[in-house]
């Protein structure tokens, strides 16, 4: 559909009470200047504040743009609440914003949607840990999650029992679920994916974290602390499959409007899904702005594109 964003009222929500919470503010920064250049008119609120939430129920909004990450924002909570106020918002809603928050539940769907996931356990806190059975299952290499973070908070990359049991007492620090996840070895890449019932894959991203083993969150975040190569040096066949792998997850969890799926492409040529983010970062160096480039997408034009595939 084709919108006059004069005539839009936009609810940017960000900030929020999650480990992410200035990553959010950071990309609200983003996303306002790139919707203020495409002619939007725009409403900061944080949804961590009362007074912002009473704004938020009693303005008279078109839409709700969601630059929210972590828990609160990007695990259905919020799209709940603006479902209840019949609000649209950007991206994916209730079911799918709570599946693909959750990796070891996504993973369930991933494999039903024939999608390659590394093999993986869960466990609760208070469960025990048991590491020989870990690496029985899984090997002696395995990364270890917190179940339902993003930004690869609490992640970790484990050599042996010591390793993953230190690990597991991390991530249960910050989260009830911890995922053990056997280690894949390739090349870090990343898809964003817009659309609706017909998703369409952006350029792929590969990344070369340069701070530490992979793109954990100081990569993400630190001057320096990775490369992008965008397109990503692959063969057309390896380009095709990431895509394919990045719309099947998109499908595969009931995403809408956006998505950015991580994966590792193996020796083999595998594509291994790790996980799906459905409020990817929309800081003016975040990936899906500049897979968005790529595909000669202007930043004030792809959050005009969310706008428009949300009110579809």
């Amino acid at each position: 559909m084709s919108i006059v964003p004069s005539q839009v009222k936009v609810a940017l929500l960000a900030g929020g009470t999650s480990g992410e919470r200035e990553i959010s503010l950071a990309s609200a920064k983003g996303a306002g200047d790139a919707l203020a250049q495409a002619g939007f008119s725009y409403t900061q609120l944080d949804p961590a504040q009362r007074g912002d939430l009473a704004a938020l129920l009693e303005g008279d909004f078109d839409i709700a743009f969601l630059c929210l990450h972590g828990r609160g924002g990007e695990d259905g909570s919020i799209q709940g609440l603006l479902e209840t106020i019949a609000l649209p918002y950007t991206g994916s809603g209730v079911w799918s914003s709570a599946t693909a928050m959750d990796k070891a539940k996504a993973k369930v769907f991933y494999r039903e949607g024939g999608i390659a996931t590394p093999q993986s356990s869960t466990l609760f806190r208070g469960e025990q840990v048991d590491v020989d059975a870990i690496m029985e299952s899984l090997g002696g290499h395995v990364v270890v999650k917190p179940g339902t973070e993003g930004s690869a908070l609490g992640v970790s990359i484990c050599e042996g029992g010591e390793e993953i049991a230190e690990a597991a007492e991390k991530a249960f620090a910050i989260d009830e679920e911890v995922v053990f996840e056997s280690f894949v070895e390739g090349t870090e890449l990343t898809v964003a994916v817009l659309g609706n019932e017909e998703p369409q894959a952006l350029p792929v991203i590969q990344i070369i974290p340069q701070l530490g083993e992979f793109y954990d969150f100081e990569s993400k975040y630190a001057a320096g602390g990775s490369k992008h190569l965008c397109p990503a040096p692959l063969t057309e066949e390896q380009t095709s499959r990431a895509q394919q792998a990045a719309v099947a997850a998109h499908k595969a969890l009931s995403c809408r409007g956006m998505s950015r799926t991580d994966m590792i492409l193996d020796g083999k040529g595998i594509c291994w899904v790790l996980e799906t983010n459905t409020i990817p970062g929309m800081t003016e160096t975040s990936l899906l702005p500049e897979a968005g480039r790529a595909a000669g997408k202007s930043f004030p034009q792809l959050c005009t594109e969310l706008i428009e595939l949300a009110l579809e």
